[in-house]
């Protein structure tokens, strides 16, 4: 039970980082952080905020796709599509969770589960996910993403870590054995 505690909670935090930094931002934007409404109509679709540095500025975007703006093209249904896909990976990750992998690997796959529900969260609210931070060189933009998206891609890269390490320890082990 301690262990569903402690995977629980940290899913439960990245969800709450990840919707109170879009909070404030729809906050100093609107003045009211909107429980439900079309994201379009909401605000502008893409503007600065803030310059904080020469490679950095907090911005306010609208993100109808998936991660960095992929399945844009999709026009009207993407936002459904996504949902009904996210859910379904939402699902087995949290099935996969709860029921195999060691403890490097539940702490990856609870990241990733709460950056994905975060970003769920707004497209269910809004039909696209809020997305601020932008990280630039001149004009060459990266494409700009949330703590959610971070998280996300932090518990990829410590679950692949956590499979490298595996399978290095495996082939040691097949190796001394011989």
């Amino acid at each position: 039970m301690k262990k569903v505690i402690k995977y629980l909670a940290i899913i439960l935090g990245v969800i709450a980082v990840d919707q109170l930094t879009k909070g404030i931002l729809l906050y100093l934007i609107l003045g009211r952080v909107p429980v439900f409404g079309a994201a379009f109509n909401l605000v502008p679709f893409s503007y600065i905020m803030a310059r904080v540095c020469d490679v950095f500025n907090i911005v306010f975007t609208w993100n109808p796709g998936a991660s960095f703006s992929m399945f844009r093209v999709l026009g009207e249904t993407a936002p459904l599509i996504i949902i009904f896909a996210t859910g379904a990976v939402i699902g087995f990750i949290l099935y996969y969770l709860f029921r195999r992998g060691d403890a490097h690997e539940r702490a990856a796959l609870a990241l990733i589960a709460g950056g994905a529900i975060g970003n769920l969260i707004d497209r269910i609210r809004f039909g696209a996910v809020i997305d601020f931070l932008d990280f630039h060189i001149g004009t060459h933009h990266w494409p700009a993403f949330n703590v959610a998206d971070i998280c996300i891609c932090v518990g990829v890269g410590l679950y692949l870590f956590n499979w490298w390490v595996a399978r290095r320890k495996k082939l040691n082990a097949q190796k001394g054995g011989k």
